[in-house]
């Protein structure tokens, strides 16, 4: 057995000091949480943490009872109230009783905030996560700073439950309808919400400015004590209404999340109980949830996954940032909706000019039109300033003269995914712009060193690969051809960190990692329809795994044509592991829709009926019909991946397996539950069966087996 020791607990510690509350009231009690590290050392709750906060609150209690203090109020370190618990030491426990107690120790501490004798305050002067928002739930009252712009219970998003109160006290204070949003629905979109939008709905109780916010607060705290400020509370939902809300969020959890991981459920149960359960009935079920999940692979998973969104912003073979040219205008060849989307983003975040390139007028003002329309939407709904959104429509320029690129550090080309297209825009490219430019290329699927292959200087040409929408994509694939220089490289790499994305090296290998492995799924897909599966059932095969959407509906956001173009590609370039496809090739031909409209908002597409016939006519005379169940659908795809990322890591295409289900994950939405694709295959057996070997030692992304 191979596991990783967690990292030894950075103990937030619970310091405490008086203030005295102003008009003569009396003293409060003021509890800082502080790890006594900087801003980029998240303050966590680890078990000593906790079980100090417990024993600083024992005496705070003690101290109340003698009438010495008239209040308690809990705030953080700057930045933070508390990022939540340690998630390095959640992974480390190793026995069912271990998880319960660290439940029950989190509950021992945090009820103390709700029966100290005097009322407590939670002071919010920063992010407040998870058990760091518990904190802050358990508390009588709550003031929050104007600036703090995460607060959430995303626990269901990585395999757990709020489990210190949160899943009890949240239906009770906003209500159930909200309490469903707040658990479930907002960390399945990884959306926290700003202090604002708390105080909205009830999760804090006042908005206070930055300025003098612990002052304020302070003095805030005084006028309810005095009784100048009441806080209303909202009565409890009735239960007709509770149970409503409840069935519904369990229908659009089945047809979402169908199953593929506990977390949700185990959550939803909990706030299905909150209306009727007393105190110590809810806390105890928090904890039976937490432990039972604590020791489940979907949570390890998820624990695992999470470390690699967070490690991924040092890119793993990246160059000496000190080799990256300066950028201070920029290129993109190309007008289309992708190309718009980059130069937006590169306007926007890079804050130099942006000239976009196309054959004609018309073209270039559909591009400059695209920027302007996104700009008015993100202003128009607060997310962007309309000095910011002046200045980014000032700065993206367009033209049809190549000329435009001379004065260029870098120029993307984003045209057509078609080889020799790209090879003659390179070309040209290496006759304008400086000796020193850099050229990317946004392919998503060929050959970059073929791409630079007749260029007089190759090693000017990396490959960056963004993902469709472009501002809300995370990652980036920094593709190394055979000649790309460290120079070229390092450039890609640090344009990709001024967008805040996160880069991944791949070397220039079809399909690079996450259309190779996509294309690949959806290919096994398509040929199980070409040997008689029904397109219904070959549309559900992958619900067990809780994917992002289906793989019908992925194929519509593609683009059939797109889809079809890749996969053939891939074929050519890897061979028959990538299968040809009859019926896709009719389709596209015949332009049939491919998936109907969604029942409802947020509910996934499914696969149009009309698409069977497509496929049936196709197939007419085809003697081989094996259709297969489900099951043998996803078996089908499951052996396929496992096959290419055997494949992938032998060519070198990335580094580690890690690179791999980093790439999933951001690039393709995989959920943490699966930790990307290898830890998946690894608990499946698939790895072992088909590559007689795990990817990643036991124990790092699952519960170590015995």
């Amino acid at each position: 057995m191979s596991t990783t020791a967690p990292r030894e607990e950075r103990v937030t510690h619970a310091l405490v000091r008086d203030v005295r509350l102003p008009g003569g009231l009396g003293t409060l009690a003021l509890v800082t949480l502080d790890n006594g590290l900087d801003h980029t050392k998240p303050t966590t709750l680890g078990p000593r943490g906790v079980a100090e906060l417990a024993e600083v609150l024992r005496a705070q209690q003690a101290r109340a009872a003698r009438s010495e203090i008239a209040a308690l109020a809990v705030t953080g370190k700057p930045y933070y109230l508390a990022a939540g618990a340690d998630l390095t030491q959640v992974a480390g426990v190793t026995s069912r009783d271990d998880a319960l107690a660290l439940g029950r120790g989190g509950h021992a501490a945090y009820r103390l905030l709700g029966e100290l004798g005097v009322p407590t305050f939670a002071f919010v002067n920063g992010a407040a996560l998870g058990g760091g928002l518990e904190v802050a739930l358990n508390c009588d009252y709550r003031t929050a700073s104007a600036d703090v712009r995460a607060l959430a219970l995303p626990e269901t998003g990585l395999g757990l439950v709020p489990g210190w109160g949160g899943a009890y006290l949240v239906p009770r204070l906003v209500g159930i309808e909200r309490a469903v949003d707040v658990v479930l629905t907002r960390p399945a979109a990884n959306k926290p919400f700003t202090a604002q939008q708390a105080a909205e709905i009830g999760l804090v109780d006042v908005v206070l400015d930055p300025a003098d916010f612990l002052e304020e607060s302070v003095r805030w705290a005084a006028r309810v004590l005095a009784g100048d400020v009441t806080v209303p509370r909202r009565p409890l939902d009735d239960a007709a209404t509770w149970r409503t809300v409840v069935d519904g969020a369990r229908r659009h959890l089945d047809a979402v999340v169908h199953g593929s991981r506990p977390a949700p459920y185990r959550a939803l149960d909990l706030l299905e109980a909150a209306r009727d359960a007393d105190r110590d009935t809810a806390f105890a079920a928090e904890d039976e949830a937490l432990a039972y999940l604590i020791m489940s692979d979907e949570m390890r998973a998820s624990v695992y996954a999470f470390g690699l969104v967070q490690a991924g912003r040092r890119p793993t073979g990246a160059p000496d940032r000190a080799l990256a040219r300066p950028v201070t205008r920029v290129g993109v060849v190309g007008a289309g909706l992708m190309a718009a989307q980059i130069a937006l983003l590169l306007a926007q975040r890079l804050g130099v000019p942006v000239v976009m390139r196309d054959l004609d007028e018309e073209r270039v003002a559909h591009g400059l039109a695209t920027v302007r329309s996104t700009v008015e939407r993100l202003v128009s709904s607060g997310r962007m300033t309309s000095d910011a959104g002046a200045r980014i429509t000032a700065q993206v320029t367009g033209s049809t003269d190549i000329a435009v690129f001379t004065d260029c550090d870098l120029v993307i080309e984003a045209v057509t995914e078609v080889l020799d297209l790209k090879k003659r825009v390179l070309a040209e490219l290496e006759d304008v712009v400086a000796p020193d430019a850099v050229l990317a290329t946004n392919t998503s699927a060929l050959s970059v060193t073929r791409m630079a292959a007749d260029l007089r200087h190759p090693e000017r040409v990396v490959g960056l690969h963004f993902f469709n929408p472009v501002a809300a994509m995370p990652l980036v694939e920094v593709v190394q051809a055979e000649h790309t220089s460290a120079e070229a490289l390092a450039t890609g790499f640090a344009v990709a960190a001024q967008l805040r994305k996160t880069a991944v090296l791949v070397r220039d290998r079809p399909g690079f990692v996450v259309n190779r492995l996509l294309v690949l799924l959806l290919g096994v897909i398509v040929d199980a329809v070409e040997h008689g599966t029904p397109v219904e059932v070959a549309d559900r095969a992958l619900d067990p795994l809780g994917l992002p959407m289906p793989p019908f509906e992925l194929f519509d956001l593609v683009g059939p044509a797109v889809g079809l173009h890749v996969l053939t590609s891939l074929r050519d370039d890897l061979g028959d592991r990538f299968p040809r496809s009859p019926g896709l090739e009719k389709l596209v031909a015949e332009g049939t829709p491919v998936v109907r409209p969604a029942a409802a908002r947020g509910l996934p597409k499914r696969v149009d009926p009309a698409v069977q016939s497509v496929f049936d006519a196709a197939r007419e005379g085809a003697a081989d019909a094996t259709p297969l169940d489900e099951a043998g659908v996803l078996d089908a795809v499951l052996t396929a991946l496992t096959v290419e990322i055997g494949h992938m890591l032998d060519e070198g295409v990335v580094a580690t397996p890690q690179q791999i289900d980093l790439c999933m994950i951001l690039g393709a939405g995989w959920g943490f539950h699966l930790g990307g694709i290898t830890p998946y295959l690894d608990r499946r057996g698939y790895a072992e069966r088909v590559l007689g070997r795990r990817l990643l030692p036991d124990g790092v992304a699952n519960v170590p087996r015995p």
